[in-house]
């Protein structure tokens, strides 16, 4: 048979040199003479110096790869990292990263960069909703017009309470709608120009300087609640249950106030109103941030996110317009 010297020394596929003896016990042979045979115990090798080649049996260990990662006997074992493992300097984890069923990538929302991306996403969005809901009401404000088309047309109403309920079901329960492009942007654009309608058919019934004052007010509270969430230790995402049950008691104190009306009960009920949803404004900024805090949301939900902001700011300004004209004279 053809002698294989150990990596290719001296010739592979060669006629074994003079001396070279088989072994059976070893698969092969070793040559004879000279100096011992490496981790053998067989006839010497030809001459006195070393063999040439490294990582023989029984010569040196094998050379192990930077790092430890090594395939090489010895090493430690190598573990296969996921694609994109470093992309944007992420941490990998059993649960933050990886595929869902529809092949998209879940990233592990502590990295910064995806966060930021995410939250700068989220507040362009909700720009323009609440530009576009800005406009509604200076138009229904100050437009004689439009308060009197739709004093004449007050199906319009309706229309506008129909469509504002569907889009947000569908938003809230099918995760598919508010995840795909562009079928996400065109629920919440629909949802947007709805409620703004509405906005506007609710500012009718109150002076040009209270709507306005609200605006104003509305706007300082909610870049002071925003600040506050991104600067407090406190975290405010435990407390989803307790803003539940607040919510439920704010329902029925509501549909109380539809039977029995009054001065200081409609002031109660709009300032509990005011507070609850000051606190949701901080609770769906620090789920929108996430980071330290205990919950947040998923990268892939900003139109959800965008929304729970849009509605928590709509819903303190329209309590603030409540104080306000509960205490006209």
């Amino acid at each position: 048979m053809a002698w294989q010297g150990p990596g290719g020394y001296p010739g592979q596929g060669q006629p074994p040199p003079p001396g070279f003896y088989p072994d059976p016990s070893l698969g092969g042979g070793y040559p004879a003479g000279g100096a011992p045979y490496p981790g053998g115990g067989g006839p010497p090798y030809p001459g006195a110096g070393p063999y040439p080649q490294q990582g023989f049996p029984g010569a040196a260990p094998y050379p192990q790869q930077a790092g430890g990662g090594g395939f090489f006997p010895g090493s430690a074992p190598y573990v296969p990292k996921p694609p994109g493992y470093d992309m944007g300097g992420g941490n990998y984890n059993s649960t933050g990263y990886g595929e869902d069923g529809n092949g998209m990538q879940n990233f592990d929302f502590s990295d910064k960069s995806i966060r930021l991306g995410f939250i700068r996403k989220v507040y362009g969005i909700l720009f323009v909703q609440l530009t576009v809901t800005l406009g509604f009401i200076a138009m229904f404000t100050f437009h004689d017009g439009t308060k009197m088309f739709v004093a004449r047309n007050p199906f319009l109403w309706w229309v506008s309470l129909g469509v504002m309920f569907v889009c947000l079901i569908t938003m809230s329960c099918c995760g598919d709608v508010r995840r795909k492009a562009p079928m996400n942007m065109v629920f919440l654009g629909l949802f947007t120009v709805a409620e703004s309608f509405l906005l506007g058919c609710a500012t009718i019934n109150f002076r040009a300087n209270e709507v306005l004052l609200a605006v104003g007010i509305c706007a300082i509270v909610t870049l002071g609640l925003t600040i506050f969430a991104f600067q407090t230790k406190i975290d405010f995402t435990m407390m989803g249950g307790v803003l539940f049950v607040a919510t439920l008691i704010l329902m029925i104190f509501g549909i109380v106030l539809m039977f029995w009306n009054g001065k200081v009960a409609t002031l109660i009920y709009a300032s509990f109103g005011a507070l609850l949803f000051s606190i949701y404004i901080i609770y769906d900024t620090q789920i929108m941030i996430g980071g330290s805090h205990k919950f947040s949301i998923s990268p892939e939900e900003y139109i959800f996110a965008a929304l729970n902001l849009y509605l928590d700011i709509v819903n303190l300004f329209l309590y603030i317009l409540t104080i306000l004209g509960a205490t006209r004279d």
